[in-house]
């Protein structure tokens, strides 16, 4: 395994658990709807206790999501993480509100009320797939910072990277092609929730309410993911020679697809799924098998890791300095030294046996469909 290996395998693993996340916001999607699909306090917990079963699911990954980062690509995490730090903070926020809310808003005692906490998961809902969506688009957009690796020796301030302004952060949302990109991650956070109650939720009053948010949260994505894949492959991108030096590269996302045909296999193959599950619940509704999430959250996966591999790999720089071009990112010069990515890869190997538990326990979780009579006579969010 060379160093250059490494490298792209590193950005690969991370790269996945990135599109694991994406599809595990069907908790974040579904709870953006309580209050639309869920018409009685009843029909309300169920759908609360339906994600509630899911929700360390998409929290642990998105920890290791970050973790990975660290590990394998240490500068972007003290960059983003460090340099970024308001807009990761308010991820974070929204995600400890959620897990709050779990906890709490049947609890003996809460004098908030339950509606409170559910409000808590509803701004979770909107906020975390927005956010996180708009952090992804970065990837492609650039942020503003700057990376000078001398300070390194500076006694008084040995800080490498720094943020260009004090939004730290923020400022991306002023970006609209950011914006397009994070509502296109909400939209589709609301389809897979949608998706995932008709199949954990046995409640034909529930499953009625779905179709037409299911229609509309459909036509709102393909809208925005559809333009904003056109503005991809057609921006300039940013690329590094044998050197090192980044270059502004017309085309650069459309000439990744070409010469990586093998990403464009698993981008179309990702969206042919995703389309495929939607459609079949759209138009067969009651008489399909409702289970739809699953080509739909194959598909989601396939296509958020293509269009994640496509950001870093083929000499890409992932996360582009609009403040200094030199200061870009890359897998070559962000990632941390052999030793650890080779040592890390050993570990990896028991990735399998994590995913397998994970499957084996979802399968149990997901045994029996909820139902109204588990909320009455069981314990329950």
């Amino acid at each position: 395994m060379t160093y250059e290996f490494l490298q792209q395998y590193w950005w690969f693993l991370v790269s996945l658990l990135g599109a694991l996340l994406v599809f595990l916001m069907f908790v974040q999607g579904a709870n953006s709807l309580v209050w639309s699909l869920g018409a009685t306090e009843t029909e309300r917990r169920l759908i609360v206790n339906s994600t509630g079963r899911k929700w360390e699911f998409t929290f642990t990954t998105l920890v290791t999501f970050g973790g990975a980062f660290f590990a394998s690509f240490p500068l972007f995490y003290s960059t983003s993480f460090g340099g970024a730090y308001w807009l990761w903070m308010l991820i974070l926020l929204s995600f400890v509100l959620q897990a709050v809310s779990y906890e709490f808003q049947n609890k003996l005692g809460n004098l908030l009320g339950a509606r409170t906490f559910q409000l808590m998961l509803i701004i979770n809902g909107f906020m975390g797939p927005l956010l996180l969506g708009g952090a992804v688009a970065t990837f492609f957009e650039g942020s503003n910072f700057i990376v000078e690796k001398d300070k390194i020796t500076d006694m008084a301030s040995p800080v490498i990277s720094q943020w260009a302004n004090a939004s730290h952060g923020l400022d991306a949302l002023l970006n609209p092609w950011v914006l397009v990109l994070g509502v296109a991650v909400f939209f589709l956070a609301r389809i897979l929730g949608i998706l995932y109650v008709i199949n954990n939720v046995n409640d034909e009053n529930i499953r009625s309410r779905t179709s037409g948010s299911l229609v509309w949260a459909t036509i709102c994505f393909l809208l925005l993911f559809v333009t904003y894949l056109v503005h991809l492959l057609l921006k300039d991108g940013y690329a590094y020679n044998a050197d090192g030096l980044i270059l502004v590269e017309p085309n650069k996302y459309l000439n990744n697809f070409l010469s990586m045909w093998y990403l464009l296999v698993v981008l179309l193959v990702g969206v042919i799924l995703v389309l495929y599950g939607i459609i079949k619940e759209i138009v067969k509704g009651k008489s399909s098998n409702r289970k739809s999430i699953w080509p739909v959250g194959i598909g989601v996966v396939l296509t958020v890791l293509a269009l994640l591999l496509c950001a870093g790999w083929n000499h890409t720089a992932y996360y582009p300095s609009t403040a200094d071009l030199q200061s870009s990112l890359t897998i070559a010069n962000s990632c941390s030294s052999e030793f650890t990515l080779r040592t890390m890869a050993i570990v990896s190997l028991l990735i399998p046996f994590v995913l397998a538990y994970i499957i084996v326990a979802w399968r149990k979780i997901d045994k029996k469909k909820l139902d109204k009579d588990e909320i009455v006579n069981d314990e329950a969010y």
